[in-house]
């Protein structure tokens, strides 16, 4: 997968050479995940999860073949980017609710935190390593994009091919059945009776809305400000991989510290700093430092975020709670486009340093207005608790 980000931003912008594509096929992306991301919640408590994702994957796996034949038999255009974006962003809509929500099913609920972190340590070490071969594929006369698009088809079937070994993860049975309608309502009251989980929720929108869509413009900052080609592409991902993969191990190692709910938000003001720093690097070396403090800030904002909206969520709601928090990625990808209009007239060094401040304004205004909630009602939640075993210690032995 991250492979196939490279190829397929190379791609984008070599057939336009336009910032505009790059934010078209983001937006091709978040849609389908926006109106169809909550629903894969819902899908998520209440069907087997591994089927969820073994019928997803190989949708995406067939999505990936396709384009490989197209680039191979010299027919693609960009409208195929733009579907075969519709399809995979429609398939991660059910796979990312599904894939989080599995963590519960898998470990105990004292390590879900940990869980959490380690699984995003697996996805950031295929960063280190795929963009730098999606770079070199591209840059060989035989292999090129095509070759990457057959590569990363493969590498959808082996992943589906592995989840046949988990367990099925059946939903927990329910007294009373209801509709998905109903399923779908009752997740969004739970987060609105939960502050704690709405603030986490908020800011991982505003990080990732405002700030992440730097991913889909590194093919033309690495083609129109360090002057590098495909290959100074992939360094620059492996570069932001490689801090991504030194904050998650760092962060695993606390995944269930208290203190991560105070770094979190210092977290999100660090990756908004850093954007800053990479829109202001003078040149090519300066902009691979700011990408290691870019890569490993999002990540450990990320991992921080995802290991305690987890664990502060109930089993039941795990995959409600995770769709409309993976709603922020449909968030991102529609806000690809306008940022990538405001490239093409500003530049995108300016670009990246209006969105760091963005983040750094955003997360900051959340901060005043939604944590004192978020404390009242964490010190409610721990006077229930308190009053909860009180009342079974003053219970009759026979009445537990």
């Amino acid at each position: 997968m991250q492979m196939q980000v490279i190829a397929r931003g190379y791609l984008a912008y070599d057939l336009t050479g336009r910032n505009t594509a790059l934010g078209g096929v983001m937006i091709a992306f978040g849609v389908p995940q926006l109106f169809l991301g909550l629903w894969g919640g819902v899908l998520a408590d209440r069907l087997p999860k591994r089927n969820m994702l073994l019928i997803c994957q190989l949708i995406i796996a067939t999505n990936s073949a396709w384009i490989a034949v197209m680039i191979e038999l010299d027919r693609i255009e960009f409208w195929m980017l733009i579907v075969a974006g519709v399809v995979q962003g429609a398939g991660f809509a059910f796979i990312g609710p599904a894939r989080q929500a599995f963590i519960g099913d898998l470990v105990d609920r004292n390590a879900i935190g940990n869980a959490v972190v380690l699984q995003q340590l697996s996805m950031n070490s295929t960063r280190v390593i795929g963009p730098s071969l999606a770079g070199a594929f591209i840059g060989i006369a035989f292999v090129g994009v095509a070759g990457v698009y057959f590569v990363t088809t493969l590498g959808f079937i082996l992943a589906t091919i592995t989840m046949l070994r988990l367990p099925p993860g059946y939903p927990k049975p329910r007294e009373n059945k209801v509709s998905p309608m109903a399923d779908l309502a009752d997740g969004v009251r739970y987060v609105k009776s939960r502050p704690s989980i709405a603030l986490l929720i908020l800011t991982s929108f505003a990080v990732i809305m405002v700030g992440f869509p730097y991913q889909s413009f590194l093919p033309s900052v690495a083609k129109e400000v360090f002057h590098v080609g495909g290959g100074g592409l992939g360094i620059l991902q492996s570069f932001g991989a490689i801090g991504a993969v030194i904050a998650t191990l760092f962060v695993a190692a606390y995944a269930e510290n208290k203190r991560m709910w105070a770094a979190q938000p210092l977290l999100a003001l660090a990756f908004g700093g850093s954007l800053i720093g990479l829109g202001l690097a003078p040149n090519f070396w300066f902009g691979l430092l700011a990408m290691a403090a870019v890569g490993g800030l999002a990540s450990g904002f990320q991992g921080v975020n995802n290991s305690l909206t987890m664990s502060s969520t109930d089993g039941p709601y795990q995959g409600r709670v995770q769709s409309i928090s993976m709603l922020s990625w449909s968030l991102f990808g529609l806000m690809a486009l306008p940022i990538g209009i405001l490239a093409d007239h500003i530049g995108i060094q300016e670009t990246l340093v209006l969105l760091g401040c963005g983040v750094v304004v955003s997360v900051v205004l959340l901060q005043l207005f939604g944590r004192t909630e978020a404390v009242v009602e964490d010190r409610r939640a721990r006077v229930r608790a308190i009053e909860s075993r009180s009342a079974e210690a003053g219970a009759p032995a026979g009445g537990r």
